[in-house]
Parts: C-alpha cells; structure tokens; sequence
C-alpha cells in the first residue's frame, strides 16, 4: 500500500561478522519494500573496540545497505562490567574511524542515561 510514511528499522549489530549471507539477503528484502535501515552497536572490550574491527563493521554495514548511525556506550549493568570501554578510549577509537572513513559512515558516540530524555553524545557531553 502507499503511504505518505517511511518505514524505518534500526538493527543491532556489533560486529561484522554478524552480517553473513542469510542476513545480508534479509536486509536487501526489507530495503525491496521500501525500508531504511540503520545501524546501532554497543562498544564491547575485546569484541569490536579496534578501529579495524569499527571500520569493517562500518563498511560492511554500508554495502549492504544499512547506514552505521550509533555505537553506544555499554549500559552499567551487573555481569557486564568486562566489556566495558573507559570513555577515553571510546572517543580516542572514534577519532581514528573519523580519520579512516568517510563521514557518512562514522557513528554517533552515545550512551543511554536513565532520566534523560535523549541519548548523550560522548563527543560534546549534551543530549542528541
């Protein structure tokens, strides 16, 4: 049906090896119908916190249609401490995807707050 709306769904994922065949066919039907995709990852300590693990993610996400639009920092959540990223590094890591990839495909660094009304950039320390 037509409709004046755009569908739009963002995904989770944190790695680039998440985005195998299957799933890669899945998001070119969803963009097929008509949807926009975006992208939001949790920095995760030994899983995705290297600029070359970031800018795979970033580029592979693009090629397959989906546009790369948060990389949050972890929840401090109990059990999870260990995948923690200290914000220092989150922001240095952030600067090196500025400097190996094209602005379009860098994420906004931000961290959800209980209380708040919209996510806080990492970058400027105000609400997005």
């Amino acid at each position: 049906t037509d409709s004046p709306l755009q569908t739009v769904l963002v995904v989770h994922v944190n790695h680039g090896n998440e985005l195998g065949p299957d799933v890669v066919m899945a998001l070119e039907r969803l963009r097929g119908a008509g949807v926009r995709l975006f992208n939001q990852a949790v920095l995760l300590r030994g899983i995705n916190d290297s600029v070359t693990a970031l800018t795979d993610l970033s580029e592979r996400l693009f090629a397959a249609g989906v546009q790369p639009y948060y990389l949050h920092q972890l929840d401090r959540v109990q059990g999870a401490a260990h995948f923690a990223v200290p914000d220092s590094e989150a922001r240095r890591l952030l600067g090196a995807l500025r400097a190996a990839l094209p602005g379009y495909l860098v994420p906004q660094l931000v961290r959800d707050e209980a209380g708040r009304s919209a996510k806080t950039s990492l970058e400027s320390l105000s609400p997005v």
